[in-house]
């Protein structure tokens, strides 16, 4: 799908732009092919170290995530990567999650599928990392949740020893911190007891690894 697709005809053929490049963050383009829409994440507009270093790497990246994410419900579906610096995935239509609950208030059901729809990418070794920020959730047309933006991800494998398998869990465990905020926003009387005292938890090594994957984190969202 998109196979024709050029990057040189982007900026011509796009129709509209979600977001704007910076010296260090592609473009998004919304595009249209046959009456299907995708959305473009576009390292090609970016200086040439940075596309061709950080760009084809992240690229890289997100494409493995996405392929190891192939089928899940409520994640895009991958289109296809272009020359090697640019990324096409389905668009979701919906809204985003962002100051989204000075209109609506998501209800349990939207929470309960939101939770499974985690599990659901943990089970495949795969944490998100980046859900503190409510822009990477969409509310589909559907009611359903959608996950989008998988740049920062990182698998099982690449955390598979010590001591990175206990920041690999951390990161796990803050997807699920990343729901009871959300909740909190909109269902503040559905949290439970636990995740209430899991979100608010302070212990000595939760510090330790918690300042190891803040660090990691600001260095996955700024290349990002």
């Amino acid at each position: 799908m998109f196979d024709s697709l050029r990057l040189c005809d982007l900026p011509d053929k796009h129709r509209a732009v979600l977001r704007h490049s910076s010296s260090t963050r592609p473009v998004i383009w919304l595009v249209e092919e046959n009456g299907i829409r995708a959305v473009v994440k576009d390292f090609s507009v970016n200086g040439f170290l940075y596309r061709n270093i950080a760009g084809r790497f992240l690229i890289w990246r997100e494409e493995k995530a996405y392929r190891r994410l192939k089928n899940v419900k409520g994640v895009p579906a991958l289109y296809r990567v272009i020359d090697g610096i640019a990324l096409v995935t389905e668009e979701i239509p919906g809204k985003s999650l962002e100051n989204l609950e000075k209109e609506i208030q998501l209800d349990a059901e939207f929470f309960h599928a939101l939770k499974r729809l985690v599990d659901k990418f943990h089970e495949r070794g795969i944490a998100h990392c980046d859900l503190k920020r409510a822009p990477n959730f969409i509310l589909g047309e559907d009611g359903l949740p959608y996950i989008i933006d998988w740049a920062a991800s990182i698998s099982e494998s690449e955390f598979g020893f010590f001591p990175l398998n206990k920041i690999y869990r951390r990161f796990l465990l803050d997807d699920y911190m990343a729901i009871t905020k959300l909740k909190l926003r909109h269902i503040p009387e559905e949290v439970t007891r636990e995740e209430k005292s899991s979100y608010d938890n302070r212990g000595g090594l939760e510090k330790v690894v918690r300042s190891i994957r803040d660090r990691l984190r600001e260095l996955l969202q700024k290349i990002a």
